[in-house]
């Protein structure tokens, strides 16, 4: 049994020159990592999470990084079996935390591009879906390995790696955990709740919306969501406030300056082809033009963010060749537990392995007889994927799994894929589909590849053995796949993308993007006013990307987040010391991602049983509260609000 103690000093500041870091358990000791129960805890762990991120991913574009609730739920579960008789160590706990993580990143990397697809009406199998899933998860955590000892060991106080941190520290602080386990569990309960009174017997109403006095067609509104709160409070108010701004911008200046702009007109304005401005509702403005310049202003700050990311790219190249230079010159020297990687053979062989099984399987990258145009698709992922592996783990370790630009990363594949399509004359369905695919291998692996590195960071903090949670990624990847796919082709089945319950932005913004690259079908005069906006807001120093995804989400799914962040920055201003303002921020973050798994988990469930009665839930309906219905939602919200301040703020 390990001692009782704190992280030192040294988990958090570079290490003196001439030293090496100590971990938390010694290289020199051999403790339980791999166990059944391990094992099973982070699989299961990692199917839940990874099925409430797709849903949330679905429903606003955004996911968040799952490892600290998998790791606090993790230490309540190993405490439990603990009262049994069946003890856990402290590394075992590492593995089931590294599996059960690793399906946030599949979930992101396949609803950014796949369901536009399903938009497209040429949905894939479940099987292709699983596939893609796969070869991206797999590829990202193989090209991981090699930057491991650069980003991980050489750069440690250098590279924060936020949630690697955080998570050793909830892992270490074991009694700690247990305790504030409590908030994540009643976060599942109380998203739970939410999900079934606005989705599933529909007692209260989901959203609520109202005009603006004195502006054409101006509106507001809120989301009655637990979930969408809950990832107001983990992002904090100025990621929030950006993010409601760039929403505010579209609902009560863009809406209403085409309204104006359109009042006399009487011929329907491109891209619409019926129906006039005049008669068109709010959504509708925002639907069939607002969206564009979302998405023009979301790919400009998405392309923005990589070029930044340049140098980094440049020296993670270059001083990830030397040590990969290093490594195999120095095949015969000891390496300590604690240093041990996956063979670069197994990088190598499973690369190629995945680019030929891309290849020869005719239905991976869709309804494509051609190998050759195959093999230029399997060249293509393997050449973005190591390009943006090296780029989301450098990124990640500075500022966190959830500020990773992956949009960015998914745009730009899509841009370039498509572009060398185009060449070809490969314009058709055919080639829409491959490029999105191919978008879609590359985004899981960039994905992955942030989420890796957070856990192996978590692993050098505590003395894992690095080669143990490698392969904890990939059965993590091979064992949430299905899951992940499934539960996607669910929720299309039962609400179908597009749906004001599951909008899909991200992979309508990905749709968008090829459609205009291979049939030049964008409205360019709306899409170069978002590339405009963003650049006024880099000009003021803002966030351009957090900017412009409230652009292009509707102001009613940013409100509540907003309104989230908001309430973390009072109770952490209303703190009486900084140690009270970190608990209520870490008690909080607990909590809301409990919101987020309970409120997506059951919205899957709702979905399973819509599936198999061949329709959605009708509920009990609104109407008894009469006229007084949205008031009904807005004191439900208010509710929350207080049980979330009360379980934030207790001792």
């Amino acid at each position: 049994m390990l001692p009782k103690k704190g992280l030192n000093k040294t988990a958090y500041e570079p290490v003196p020159e001439g030293e090496s870091y100590e971990p938390y358990v010694l290289a020199t000791e051999d403790p339980v990592e791999f166990s059944i129960k391990a094992i099973l805890a982070g699989i299961l762990f990692g199917i839940l999470f990874g099925a409430a991120n797709a849903y949330l991913g679905l429903r606003v574009g955004l996911t968040i990084s799952t490892s600290i609730p998998v790791a606090v739920m993790t230490v309540a579960a190993f405490r439990a079996l603990q009262a049994m008789g069946q003890k856990g160590e402290l590394l075992e706990a590492n593995i089931s935390q590294t599996i059960g993580s690793a399906s946030s990143s599949v979930a992101s990397g396949v609803i950014f591009t796949l369901p536009a697809l399903f938009l497209w009406g040429v949905a894939p199998s479940l099987l292709q879906m699983t596939l893609l899933a796969m070869f991206g998860g797999c590829l990202g955590i193989l090209f991981m390995i090699p930057l491991r000892r650069f980003l991980i060991d050489k750069e440690h106080g250098h590279l924060p790696y936020p949630e690697g941190t955080a998570c050793a520290e909830v892992l270490v602080a074991s009694e700690i955990g247990g305790a504030r386990a409590k908030n994540v569990f009643l976060g599942l309960g109380f998203g739970a709740l939410s999900k079934l009174l606005t989705g599933g017997i529909r007692v209260i109403q989901s959203d609520v919306h109202f005009k603006v006095p004195f502006l054409k067609k101006g509106q507001l509104g809120i989301d009655i969501s637990a979930a969408l709160f809950g990832v107001g409070y983990i992002l904090g108010p100025r990621i929030g406030s950006i993010m409601v701004g760039g929403a505010l911008l579209s609902w009560l200046v863009l809406i209403p300056a085409i309204a104006y702009w359109g009042e006399g007109r009487v011929e329907p304005l491109y891209p619409e082809t019926i129906m006039s401005i005049a008669d068109m509702s709010p959504s509708l403005l925002w639907t069939r033009y607002v969206r564009y310049i979302g998405a023009g202003a979301v790919a400009t700050a998405g392309l923005i963010t990589l070029i930044r990311s340049i140098p980094t790219m440049i020296e993670s190249f270059r001083v990830g060749a030397q040590q990969l230079r290093s490594r195999l010159g120095n095949k015969n020297i000891p390496v300590a537990r604690t240093s041990q990687d996956l063979p670069l053979s197994v990088v190598g062989v499973g690369a190629v392995v995945i680019a030929l099984a891309m290849a020869v399987v005719p239905f991976v990258f869709g309804t494509i007889d051609s190998f050759i145009m195959r093999l230029v698709g399997a060249m293509l992922v393997v050449v973005f994927a190591f390009f943006f592996v090296t780029v989301s783990s450098r990124i990640v370790g500075l500022v966190g799994v959830t500020s990773n630009p992956t949009s960015g990363m998914a745009i730009a594949t899509l841009l370039a894929t498509a572009s060398i399509f185009l060449l070809f004359g490969w314009t058709g369905q055919v080639g829409m589909t491959a490029a999105i695919t191919i978008g879609c291998v590359v985004t899981i692996a960039a994905s992955i590849a942030g989420d890796t590195s957070q856990d192996l960071k978590t692993g050098f903090i505590l003395g894992a053995t690095p080669r143990r949670q490698q392969i904890g990624e990939l059965a993590g990847v091979l064992t949430s796949a299905t899951f992940v796919c499934l539960a996607v082709m669910l929720l299309d089945k039962t609400y179908g993308f597009g749906s004001s319950e599951l909008p899909a932005p991200q992979a309508t913004l990905m749709k968008i993007v090829v459609e205009g690259v291979l049939q030049n079908s964008l409205p360019w005069m709306l899409v170069g006013i978002g590339v405009v906006i963003t650049f006024i807001v880099e000009l003021f120093k803002i966030p351009s990307l957090a900017f412009a995804v409230g652009v292009y989400l509707p102001v009613g799914t940013l409100t509540p987040i907003f309104l989230g962040g908001m309430l973390r920055m009072l109770l952490q201003k209303r703190a009486a010391n900084d140690d009270d303002a970190t608990s209520r921020r870490e008690q909080g973050i607990l909590f809301g991602s409990g919101l987020v798994g309970g409120e997506g988990l059951l919205g899957i469930g709702i979905a399973g049983v819509a599936f198999f009665q061949g329709s959605a839930p009708k509920g009990f309906g609104f109407d008894w509260a009469g006229a007084a219905s949205p008031f009904v939602a807005l004191l439900a919200l208010a509710g929350l609000v207080v049980f979330f301040m009360r379980f934030s703020t207790r001792k």
